[in-house]
């Protein structure tokens, strides 16, 4: 069994640099398009379950290499030839070979990411998708929809069959509900309020993370928790107006001001760590801009969940380079103390993407200090 410094500076290489698969057959089928986590497959190591990107362009080249079953069927993770872990790929859930009433397969309605994640977008398309002067340059939220892999909406009552199956076949133990943005005055809290209330009819002990832009209305976010919605997140994905108007330029008109405050009324409804957004290292903010960025959201209650940016196919940014592993580790040390030192886990969310964590090496990193980075790679 690896360190958990070990496992820390793994986790964090192969999610930048990716894995190359001598059987891609092996495990769960990989995802490819979508909203995220994308060109991505599930890797087991040492009981922990993360995302690793196998189908872009870097992880093509990866030194990494996931071998062939042996006869035990345990699968030997490799760098140049040398043994470094054991790994495993989860099985495809048993809810995917299942259909809704209306004859839709369950796996195009939602998704296990993870090990005990249902995931779903609610609604397949976007208002700013399709045109690059609005469009998130990192997004394929259509992508999957244009190659038949999903369905425009998702109805409530798909919704709530797919999870109660995921729940009792599966043992899943968390639901995430994005959507794409319908709107610009709800911005698709009302579909997620009806999505949720399904889901919590049907399987009352699920917990439920909703995740979509600030709502023109902070009466929202009382709406959604009424609604049986246990967290929220809402998605900053990069920190400096200048690298937001590049790389998202629709979604930068809601500005960081705008964002900074619905996080302050949403964590007042929500409480403390159960209001997230995610940050996607890599697009061109240093790691100055998002260490101050997640100091401020920290000091809100908010949970910063720092991921790596991954080119994923078929996006304007698919050709982009992924941030390095030594900066991701610069990044993520620091940020995993300033965690812990604000009480805020991964752990203690209640549902969503930092609770999964499968994304991010960060929750290896909050530690008390034994499991701790490196003074030397923090700098």
């Amino acid at each position: 069994m690896n360190s958990p410094q070990t496992n820390q500076q793994l986790i964090t290489e192969l999610q930048s640099r990716g894995l190359r698969l001598a059987d891609d057959s092996v495990g769960a089928p990989s995802r490819r398009g979508g909203a995220g986590p994308s060109d991505h497959k599930a890797v087991t190591i040492d009981g922990r379950t993360f995302m690793v990107p196998v189908h872009t362009g870097p992880a093509a080249d990866s030194p990494y290499v996931a071998d062939t079953p042996a006869v035990d069927g345990s699968i030997a993770l490799r760098r140049g030839g040398v043994k470094l872990a054991d790994l495993a790929f989860p099985k495809a859930p048993r809810f995917y070979a299942l259909h809704a009433a209306d004859g839709t397969p369950y796996w195009k309605i939602a998704q296990l990411h993870g090990s005990d994640v249902l995931a779903t977008t609610v609604l397949q398309t976007c208002i700013r998708y399709g045109r690059r002067s609005t469009s998130c340059q990192f997004c394929a939220i259509g992508e999957s929809l244009a190659q038949g892999r999903t369905i425009n909406r998702k109805t409530p009552e798909q919704l709530a069959e797919v999870a109660r199956a995921a729940v009792a076949l599966d043992g899943v133990t968390h639901m995430v509900m994005t959507t794409g943005t319908p709107n610009f005055s709800d911005r698709g809290a009302a579909i997620l309020v009806e999505s949720a209330l399904a889901v919590r009819a049907a399987v009352p002990t699920l917990a439920i993370q909703a995740q979509c832009e600030p709502p023109d209305d902070p009466a929202w976010f009382r709406r959604l928790k009424d609604a049986g919605v246990d967290s929220l997140g809402m998605h900053l994905e990069a920190v400096t107006p200048d690298v937001r108007a590049r790389i998202m330029p629709g979604k930068a008109e809601v500005t960081i001001e705008h964002y900074l405050q619905a996080f302050a009324d949403a964590v007042a409804v929500f409480g403390r760590g159960q209001v997230s957004t995610y940050i996607l290292a890599g697009l061109g903010d240093t790691r100055e801009a998002i260490l101050a960025m997640c100091e401020t959201l920290i000091g809100l209650g908010v949970y910063p969940f720092v991921v790596p940016f991954v080119p994923i196919s078929g996006t304007p940014l698919e050709h982009r380079a992924p941030p390095e592993p030594a900066f991701m580790r610069a990044l993520l040390a620091p940020l995993g103390r300033m965690l812990v030192a604000a009480g805020l886990r991964a752990r203690d969310i209640k549902a969503g993407c930092g609770k999964c964590g499968a994304c991010s090496s960060l929750a290896a990193y909050e530690t008390d200090g034994d499991g701790a980075a490196p003074a030397a790679e923090a700098a």
